[in-house]
């Protein structure tokens, strides 16, 4: 019996283990691996409506939805954990959405026009990539 929990144990371990690496970009709730290539996001390769966004939160706005500029929480625990409030989401506008649509990019830090990380996601949180210079 001891042997079959154990077995059992093992590959659900290994099952665990190959969806958490994927190797696929997306970030998991294991938590984020700013240094694979994967998931990262150069400025340059966001969206056209993503590029406007980012140079707004730099510039301090002006900014098109009322939500822009609120504390993201990080429920999904998918960010690198800080305090609450360290977090600001901005949206990334969606050609032919009727409403805010999915895309957001998420910045942290003390000061919002010098944040120390923005992140992109296409999936309204389900994942993230670190946006890089």
């Amino acid at each position: 019996m001891l042997q079959k929990v154990a077995s059992y144990a093992g590959r659900l371990l290994v099952a665990v283990s190959l969806l958490a690496g994927s190797g696929n970009g997306i970030v998991h709730a294991r938590g984020f691996d700013a240094g694979t290539p994967a998931t990262t996001l150069a400025v340059a390769d966001l969206p056209k409506e993503g590029r406007q966004t980012y140079q707004r939160i730099l510039q301090g706005g002006p900014f098109a939805y009322e939500k822009d500029g609120t504390v993201f929480g990080n429920r999904e625990r998918l960010l690198p954990a800080h305090r609450r409030g360290y977090y600001r989401e901005y949206t990334v506008e969606t050609p032919g959405a009727r409403n805010r649509g999915s895309r957001r990019i998420v910045c942290g830090g003390l000061r919002r026009t010098a944040p120390d990380a923005c992140y992109y996601t296409s999936d309204h949180y389900s994942s993230f990539k670190r946006i890089v210079e």
